[in-house]
């Protein structure tokens, strides 16, 4: 049974639909991140499962409850917001200490969870420091204690890494996920980061313009995308266009070459399809039998480090592959001709929306 529920839920502001009919059932304990560009309404679904929007239809239920119309204090979620939102007036213990407050708890209680919440997020020697006395990457753990504070059923977190300079925001995210496992609290994630969505999440949901383009796994989303925008959003890709020869064995021909994809093409013969290939994937190296090989002529080479990016020429198609950088083994050079190698399985069609 899916511990958060979310059937056909919709959010119109007038004509514009902002949310279009998201179903997802999310399991207890895992951790699942919203993923896409600004406006494609990551964060109205978010707040709508806390409460702080009204879902236009549709139903959310939490651990079996029906909770699509009630008040944010009564479903039982913690949230921590993109701009941390705490209290200037009030210290970090202070705002750990809000929601137990308001609920009423015990002074000693209050005093003993508020420690070992800022102990979780290693902050115990910073309760008597306001906001404006701490950085941000300490802020936004005060936020995380406060909102982990009354045991919430699960937790939201809207963006809290993205106001973070890259570093902080590396150690910060690691430390998130293993609180979030140590924990066991299921939680939903929202970010257009798509290395963090990678990283820490058990599935992704990619939305585009308000829809589910496509749920899976960090590896499902990032070697199997379904859709073009899935294939572009997510990674570094080749996008290549090719004509089909024969759909159901799988073969193609790219730039006037013949190649074949690890399963059947969903268009007809002789028709016109998109295919995606993945930089890592190509090799100038042949690994063996089985694999597609494709000549080609090198038109740009750049180092980036660790890695050597190659851009070949194949008729009016253009792919990337990427080497690791080794000093003993010098690129090739523009003009050159090669040979490009990749498996079946590694050439994805992808549908047309």
């Amino acid at each position: 049974m899916s511990f958060l529920a979310i059937e056909h839920l919709t959010k119109s502001y007038g004509s514009n639909q902002v949310v279009q009919r998201f179903d997802l059932d999310v399991k207890a304990g895992e951790f699942v991140t919203f993923l896409g560009p600004s406006g494609c309404g990551k964060t109205t679904t978010l707040r709508m499962i806390a409460g702080f929007e009204t879902a236009t239809s549709g139903a959310i239920r939490i651990a079996g409850r029906d909770v699509t119309h009630l008040p944010p204090n009564a479903r039982d979620v913690g949230m921590v917001f993109q701009n941390y939102a705490l209290f200037p007036n009030m210290t970090a213990a202070g705002n750990v200490a809000f929601g137990l407050k308001v609920a009423k708890k015990r002074a000693a209680d209050i005093k003993a969870r508020v420690a070992e919440m800022l102990d979780l997020v290693k902050l115990p020697g910073l309760a008597d420091r306001y906001p404006y006395q701490m950085s941000g990457g300490q802020q936004q753990r005060v936020a995380l204690a406060r909102a982990l504070a009354t045991s919430p059923k699960l937790l939201l977190l809207d963006e809290p890494l993205s106001a973070l300079d890259a570093k902080v925001r590396v150690a910060l995210r690691d430390e998130l996920k293993a609180l979030q496992r140590d924990l066991g609290i299921t939680t939903v994630f929202v970010t257009h980061d798509q290395e963090e969505a990678l990283s820490m999440s058990d599935r992704i949901v990619v939305m585009s313009e308000g829809r589910i383009e496509q749920l899976g796994t960090p590896f499902e989303i990032y070697n199997r995308p379904r859709t073009r925008f899935v294939a572009s959003f997510i990674g570094t890709l080749n996008i290549i266009e090719a004509k089909v020869v024969d759909a159901r064995a799988g073969a193609i021909r790219i730039g006037g070459q013949d190649a074949r994809v690890g399963r059947q093409v969903s268009v007809a013969d002789g028709a016109d399809c998109t295919v995606a290939l993945r930089p890592e994937a190509v090799s100038l190296q042949d690994p063996g039998d089985g694999c597609n090989r494709i000549g080609g002529t090198i038109q740009d080479v750049s180092f980036l480090g660790a890695v050597v990016r190659i851009k070949v020429g194949v008729g009016q198609a253009r792919i990337m592959l990427d080497r690791f950088n080794s000093p003993g083994l010098p690129p090739p050079s523009p003009g050159e001709r090669v040979t490009l190698h990749f498996s079946p399985d590694d050439l994805v069609p992808l549908d047309a929306a």
